[in-house]
């Protein structure tokens, strides 16, 4: 099946194949200005250029390489007089705690080097949210954002806590007396600490109200379970005993309601009889749609229909729908599959109507879900809340109004309102990490910790209790919100004091804190909850709700999973990271089909150096214009809608976020992300997009092997993974057996191997930011990438294929032999606009055992080692770049610039803060090498280290690389192919396994497992 589809990247690369055949065949976009250097003969006399430099210039022609290199200062490191004891100079230590944001929950583990926290790991020993995403790994570079509050502030000038604290109680006293009201923002709260602490409060000042606010609400689906099973909670999805779950718009595996459903979703799709079968309906293409097994283009407004019309059909109750003959097929088709699944099978919903919520509870009820229960999630997230405060401020009822961690000036529905309404408030307090669009309209603003410096607990349902500890000394001069409640309340305990008090009187033994403390979590009696649907509304209003017809076109607000809702829309690892469907970075747009853009004239094209370019529009919606929107064309898009990223368009982030992309929270009325009746209108100019969808492309050539599962179990391996055989003098061999090199000895010692399973890996991006913390990739910004430059050690490559194979040919009469197959050929590069088919690709240095690249290296600076990896020697490089020439697998990247202490690259690797971040074992490269994956050598020679110094061999499993360990699917596999007990040894036999371009015979140590399809 793989070798049967046309793989595509983008619109652009189908149409113009002149311009893909240029791309690929082009190393660089843009040629080294050696002759501008050399031309210039002021230049060339001022520099001091050594032997090795003038060789650089003139022999190898990379003038690029060191015109602004200069010797690095000394520095004078005083050592420790009395070395703490849990500090080793070049040891690691890790601390296990927890992160929460209010979108992302995460037990994690923190490698911390001589006091700076550097890394995060997930905690693989915790049962329950033992992941990262992109966004949690790149925390740790949040907390070294320059652009952070350092201190407190009264309008606008300096003060202290002290100052800030007496004012904020003196104010809540003065409401009690005047009869007001004392409003506290949360985010939501899932600290058992400090509920008890605001239980505290609200006794000690009847005036105190707490509003719960998350930018990206869950409220709808709380008040539905609340009406359906009197359960005022988010219902807890698990997937750990499904066989079939169906989707409508929510992004289950992206961001969806905290239930981080992503590793249990993917050890349900491990190939097998029952496999968990996936189809996603949506409007926008998500990562959800871009794995599941069957995708459905369609509005969210015909997606509540047909929510409803699925429970007409279970119900045996007949309703009207505008659904379309073939959408009622569908749906019919969908309606079947969870009544003969029955309790193997859910359903689930984004829609931000609670009716509809309503009717896809009542669902799961009927077929007797086992994917659904209740375990007291802490999700709280109050719309009615919201709406009641922005009341009471119209009404001059609240004295003060103090704000922790919200940014409701840029986040809040309608937030010109409430930016208008808080000046009716006495006192405003922002308690928050920056000085963002909410600090600047209040009268006293305060900087809070972040997540690795403070001391807190969460409890996200019941029985399940995290711990956070501090990983570091705090920066700046910051609160967390226990220590600000414990002023509150008049307690004198430190935040540590505060949480182990009440651990040890509600959680656990108190002989047991320390392990606890270790350990990073204590789990005690978790009870999920079955209750029985106790609906008594009218199903008949649901109906009514779910089936209301929308007119014009539709807009759809979402997520991406590397900016989330824009808290961290300042931190340069997320902004460059590319989004993982549309392969771009450094912007939010508005996609679109290319059936609509056609129609109103917009365009997407690449340039000569293949960057692209897109129009811009105008677009119009609950009477808010938003000018000058680029649009992006998205394969996949529903007809008639178009979708817009949240998170960007910020006026207080940060240097590098502030007026980034397009405020899209301006569109964001009633908490509701699908808006009806949207105008949009060409305008003037384009737009410059960061996208890299033809960078490093190999389009056409053996890449990506793919089959369905009714093959894969029933037909021979040598149908859907065939071996690649070459023809020699010698006849007709496996590519295997030929070979020119002599071959290596690995017998000995270990052998690294990589396997990377495409049925599992999501294209969420995790590992490529944890690969930019581990091995100090630059950031390059948003200019560079446009040209190629991006120096991502690991990408993801994201493929579109067409829906013509061979097999359909034949059945259709297409197939005419090999000489009269044009028809079919073209239908195999027709874009299968409506509806394709995605795979996502990891692609690093694939570490060939016969490597292209070491044979044409001049200076020996590559070279492969007896453990099986292509090593790096920098200060070799002398950067002709022939080895990336010679790579097919386009994986090595050539350092154009200096990118540290640089003011042309202003982010992190330009500040002393920022530089905390970066390891100390892999070494910052500077202008003018090669640099690419090296399977994280100092990871690997760290573990074997440690064994040697304990006297005993590697444990099994015991290596991995910063890619597989951040790996929340288990795709990414790491290990020593010696050890038959790892768990590499048995993916290396797996039938599945193959090697990307195997043909070109450089027999790569990185293999990849058929991605198999549950059709």
């Amino acid at each position: 099946m793989a070798l049967e589809k046309k793989y595509w990247k983008s619109f652009q690369e189908l149409e113009d194949g002149k311009l893909a055949e240029e791309m690929a065949s082009k190393e660089f976009q843009e040629q080294i200005p050696v002759e501008d250097f050399l031309s210039d003969k002021e230049s060339l006399e001022s520099s001091k250029t050594s032997r090795r430099d003038f060789l650089k210039y003139m022999g190898f022609s990379t003038a690029a390489a060191s015109l602004a290199a200069c010797t690095p200062g000394i520095k004078h490191v005083i050592p420790y007089v009395n070395k703490p004891d849990d500090v080793t100079p070049g040891v690691a230590t890790f601390y296990a705690t927890s992160i929460f944001n209010g979108l992302d929950f995460s037990s994690i583990l923190v490698k911390n080097r001589e006091g700076r926290p550097i890394k995060v790991e997930p905690n693989k020993e915790s049962k329950h949210f033992a992941t990262t995403n992109a966004r949690v790994q790149a925390s740790v570079l949040s907390m070294y954002d320059m652009d952070r509050l350092r201190a407190p502030e009264k309008k606008g000038k300096s003060t202290s806590w002290s100052t800030v604290l007496k004012a904020f109680k003196t104010s809540i006293e003065t409401d009690i007396k005047k009869g007001k009201k004392s409003v506290l923002v949360t985010p939501t709260i899932i600290s058992p600490t400090v509920r008890a602490q605001f239980a505290q409060l609200a006794k000690k000042y009847s005036s105190c109200v707490h509003v719960p606010y998350d930018a990206i609400s869950s409220s709808s689906l709380i008040e539905a379970a609340n009406e359906v099973y009197g359960k005022n909670e988010l219902p807890y999805y698990s997937l750990d005993n499904s066989d079939y779950i169906v989707s409508f718009g929510a992004d289950i595996i992206g961001d969806w309601k905290s239930n981080n459903l992503e590793q249990a979703y993917a050890a349900r799709r491990k190939p097998s009889k029952s496999m968990l079968q996936h189809k996603q309906v949506e409007a926008n293409m998500s990562l959800s749609g871009s794995n599941a097994d069957y995708r459905i283009p369609m509005s969210t407004a015909d997606q509540e229909q047909a929510i409803a019309y699925i429970y007409s059909i279970l119900s045996n109750s007949s309703i009207s729908v505008s659904l379309t003959d073939t959408q009622k097929k569908r749906m019919k088709g969908i309606a079947a599959d969870l009544k003969n699944h029955g309790s193997k099978a859910v359903i689930v919903t984004e829609s931000d109507k609670k009716e509809v919520q309503v009717l896809a509870l009542l669902i799961n009820d009927m077929i007797k879900s086992n994917s659904i229960d209740f375990r007291g999630f802490r999700i709280k997230s109050d719309h009615s809340a919201i709406n009641e405060l922005l009341a009471d401020l119209k009404a001059g009822k609240v004295g003060t109004l103090a704000m922790y961690g919200v940014n409701p000036a840029y986040t809040l529905p309608a937030s010109a309102k409430f930016n208008a309404l808080i000046k009716k408030a006495d006192k405003t307090f922002s308690f928050t990490i920056k000085k963002d669009e909410t600090a600047a309209l209040v009268d006293v603003v305060a900087p809070i910790s972040h997540n690795l410096e403070a001391w807190a607990d969460y409890q996200p349902f019941d029985g399940a209790y995290f711990l956070a500890q501090p990983t570091i000394n705090k920066l700046f001069d910051s609160k967390s919100l226990i220590e600000i409640a414990n002023y509150l309340i008049g307690s004198s305990k430190s935040a540590y004091e505060t949480i182990r008090a009440y651990w040890e009187s509600k959680v656990i033994s108190p002989f047991s804190w320390n392990q606890a403390l270790h350990d990073g979590f204590k789990y005690t009696d978790i009870k999920p909850a079955k209750p029985v649907a106790k609906f008594a509304g009218s199903i008949s209003t649901l109906i009514s709700v779910a089936t209301k017809k929308s007119k014009g076109i539709e807009l759809n607000l979402y997520t991406k999973t590397t900016i989330g809702d824009g808290v961290d829309v300042n931190n340069p690892w997320l902004q460059e990271t590319p989004d993982p469907v549309t392969k771009s970075s450094y912007d939010n747009y508005l996609t679109m089909s290319k059936k609509m853009a056609d129609e109103m004239g917009l365009t997407n094209y690449h340039v000569s150096n293949g960057a692209m370019n897109g129009s811009l529009v105008t677009l119009k919606a609950n009477g808010v214009t938003l000018n000058n929107v680029p649009v992006l064309i998205q394969p996949g898009q529903a007809t008639n809608t178009v979708g817009l990223a949240l998170g960007y368009g910020r006026k207080a982030a940060g240097k590098l976020a502030n007026g980034l992309g397009i405020d899209a929270y301006a569109l964001y009325s009633n908490f509701t992300k699908s808006i009806s009746n949207v105008s949009i209108t060409k305008a003037e100019g384009e737009h410059e997009l960061a996208s890299i969808q033809l960078q490093h492309t190999m389009m056409g050539r053996d890449i990506v092997r793919e089959t369905t599962l009714k093959d894969f179990i029933h037909k021979p391996k040598s149908e859907w993974n065939p071996e690649v055989d070459l023809a020699t003098h010698k006849g007709v061999k496996p590519v295997k057996e030929v070979t020119v090199w002599s071959n290596h000895d690995y017998k000995s010692g270990h052998y690294f191997n990589m396997s990377i399973d495409l049925t599992t890996c999501t294209g969420c991006a995790a590992c490529v930011v944890s690969c930019h913390l581990e091995n100090n990739v630059p950031v390059v910004g948003k200019d560079e990438i446009r040209m190629s430059r991006d120096m991502h050690w690991l990408r993801i490559d994201r493929y579109y294929s067409s829906d013509m194979t061979v097999e359909r040919a034949k059945e259709e009469g297409l197939d005419k032999g090999l000489f009269n197959n044009i028809d079919m050929f073209h239908q195999m590069e027709e874009p299968a606009e409506t509806n394709p088919e995605v795979v996502f690709q990891p692609v690093m240095c694939q570490h060939c055992n016969n490597a292209p690249c070491e044979t044409v290296c001049p200076v020996a600076a590559t070279s492969h080692s007896t453990q099986g990896q292509n090593n790096m020697a920098y200060n070799r490089c002398v950067g002709t770049r022939y080895c990336l020439n010679n790579c097919p697998y386009k994986v090595r990247r050539f350092n154009w610039f200096k990118y540290f202490a640089n003011d042309q690259f202003d982010f992190h690797m330009n500040n002393d803060l920022g530089r905390m971040v970066l390891n100390p074992d892999v070494v910052v490269r500077s202008r003018g090498v090669m640099e690419k994956c090296s399977l994280c050598l100092q990871r690997t020679q760290a573990t074997i280290l440690e064994a040697k110094n304990e006297g005993r061999e590697v444990n099994p499993d015991a290596f991995h690389t910063a890619c597989s360990s951040a790996c929340s699917t288990g795709a990414i596999k790491f290990g020593d192919l010696n050890n038959e007990k790892d768990e590499i040894a048995t993916l290396y036999n797996d039938d599945r396994k193959y090697y990307l371009l195997e043909h070109v015979g450089a027999k790569p140590n990185v293999f990849y497992q058929v991605k198999v399809r549950n059709k």
